[in-house]
């Protein structure tokens, strides 16, 4: 028998898109994708991200066409990570027998997973906003006479509608205290040097290391017009803008990181380098990377450390 009023039909969401993961067949890189268009990957040999692209496919990592992929040696270009030591080793330190910029970036990572953030209620949401992948370094899977320290290194890559977050956590899990320092040594893609400014250290003092030695602020943004290698320390909570031809195109903001390095090897150094190109790509990049390399921090027997950085792309 009919029923003459037949309960509603209880209305069924659409299925959100959500981030999309893969791994390569050869099990070498991390790619993620986001329901909007961004996109990022992830080489496992150093956790080396190697492409950032914003949802209208714009490329905001520089990668060098002579980059070596294959595990061989870092990466130029991309986002290496320094751990625990930046630039050439002192002899004396604990640190003395590890390669230049140490050798979190000349490892193989392990991939931990991914955490995707909550789908949002509101009418015309796109899905998920953005994706997190894991990746995991320890003592067992480096060389042991390298370093004699038992750690755990957690390094997140967070993917976003316009910006793309690093954190590194530093867990001291053996019985003695170390040292380390750490840094993102960030390429950014651009379209001409001779456009870029950078501000937001106009007050920091900086060690300058094509000169040799140590400098005030400028008082104002920098330009680039030749080599510049400089290590300026300042307080972490201040932004910074990379501006290119008087748009906005790059703002970091930083985390327990009170140090950047702003780097571009101009003409001569470009050319010295066997894994850079083309031979006028530094037209193209400019490195402003985060860091904690002034000083030495402290890890005590089982405590940990953390820091990161955001770059948001602006245009």
């Amino acid at each position: 028998m009919e029923r003459s009023k037949k309960p509603a039909a209880i209305p069924v969401s659409p299925l959100l898109p959500t981030p999309q993961v893969l791994m390569s067949e050869d099990n070498s890189r991390v790619t993620a994708n986001l329901p909007t268009g961004e996109r990022v990957e992830v080489l496992l040999y150093g956790a080396t991200v190697i492409s950032w692209k914003s949802a209208n496919g714009k490329e905001n990592l520089f990668l060098s066409s002579k980059a070596h992929l294959d595990g061989s040696k870092p990466v130029r270009g991309g986002i290496p990570l320094v751990f625990p030591v930046f630039g050439p080793p002192n002899k004396n330190h604990a640190t003395g027998q590890l390669p230049q910029h140490g050798f979190a970036r000349n490892s193989r990572w392990e991939y931990l997973g991914k955490t995707s953030s909550e789908s949002s209620t509101l009418p015309n949401s796109s899905g998920d906003s953005s994706v997190k992948l894991d990746f995991g370094l320890s003592k067992s899977m480096i060389d042991k006479t390298n370093w004699p320290y038992e750690f755990a290194l957690t390094y997140s890559v967070t993917l976003s509608p316009k910006d793309l977050e690093t954190t590194l956590v530093v867990r001291n899990t053996g019985t003695s205290n170390y040292d380390f320092q750490t840094l993102f040594h960030t390429y950014l893609q651009i379209d001409d040097i001779s456009q870029i400014t950078v501000s937001g250290l106009e007050k920091a003092s900086f060690k300058d290391k094509v000169q040799g030695g140590d400098a005030e602020a400028a008082g104002e943004p920098i330009s680039i017009g030749s080599e510049v290698d400089r290590v300026y320390n300042a307080p972490s909570e201040q932004a910074i803008t990379i501006t290119e031809n008087g748009e906005a195109r790059f703002e970091i903001t930083r985390d327990m990181l009170s140090d950047v390095v702003v780097w571009n090897p101009w003409i001569e150094k470009a050319k010295g380098m066997a894994d850079f190109g083309p031979e006028d790509g530094y037209k193209s990049m400019i490195c402003v990377e985060a860091g904690s390399v002034s000083t030495w921090n402290n890890l005590e027997a089982g405590d940990a450390w953390e820091g990161g950085q955001r770059i948001k792309a602006l245009s």
